[in-house]
């Protein structure tokens, strides 16, 4: 069985078995003008997650495995957004106001599209969600049952809110789960370590950390 030499101790796993998440890879966190940078961020950290995601998306995609994309955003009349995380704050556009690309996180507006290099392609599973976590008012559950997947390669932004938010949720759902650690970023680079030691202590109890290049040597690739 492939094994990745992975904190706290190996990951092991059946690749037939295995999902590769990359969460909320958006032009509304990653660009100037989306929402990320509405609230005061500098949206140029999350830009060195990006060629980590490309290469696990090359093999996976190279070996036909199961991949899922997600994406944070709301239904136009914010019928799915509570007024308290609409409302919370001082930036200067909220949720659903207009912006330099198009409304902040509404689905089917640009910003809440992916960036380019990382857009989904044909067959890869694809979520909206309109909580942190991808589990929250999403059918992945389902969707991961439906296809036998056991464990999960998490990736994506941002490190200490939706992506380990989603690892939690997998983990009370009996999902074996891995943060790749150069796959996965945030505004605040101590929140991202901070992460990673929580996601690994106590003997993994939300789950294992390891670099790309870790994970392809365990995958062979």
């Amino acid at each position: 069985m492939p094994t990745v030499a992975a904190l706290p101790y190996d990951y092991s796993f059946d690749p037939s078995r295995l999902g590769l998440v990359v969460i909320d890879m958006q032009r509304d966190f990653l660009e100037p003008g989306g929402f990320g940078e509405t609230l005061g961020n500098d949206v140029s950290l999350l830009a060195a997650a990006v060629p980590a995601v490309e290469k696990l998306l090359r093999v996976f995609r190279d070996r036909s495995l199961t991949i899922i994309h997600t994406k944070e955003c709301h239904r136009p009349d914010l019928s799915d957004c509570p007024p308290s995380k609409r409302n919370r704050g001082s930036c200067t556009l909220r949720i659903g106001d207009a912006g330099p690309m198009g409304r902040i996180l509404i689905d089917g507006e640009p910003g809440s599209d992916f960036i380019p290099r990382l857009r989904p392609r044909h067959g890869e599973l694809v979520l909206t969600k309109p909580g942190k976590g991808a589990f929250y008012a999403t059918p992945l559950h389902e969707e991961l049952q439906a296809r036998g997947i056991t464990h999960l390669l998490v990736t994506g932004v941002t490190t200490e809110v939706c992506v380990q938010t989603t690892m939690r949720e997998a983990n009370d759902r009996g999902y074996e789960c891995l943060l790749v650690e150069d796959a996965t970023e945030s505004y605040f680079p101590e929140f991202k370590k901070a992460t990673l030691e929580m996601v690994r202590a106590q003997s993994g109890i939300v789950g294992w950390t390891a670099t790309t290049a870790q994970v392809l040597a365990g995958l062979g690739a």
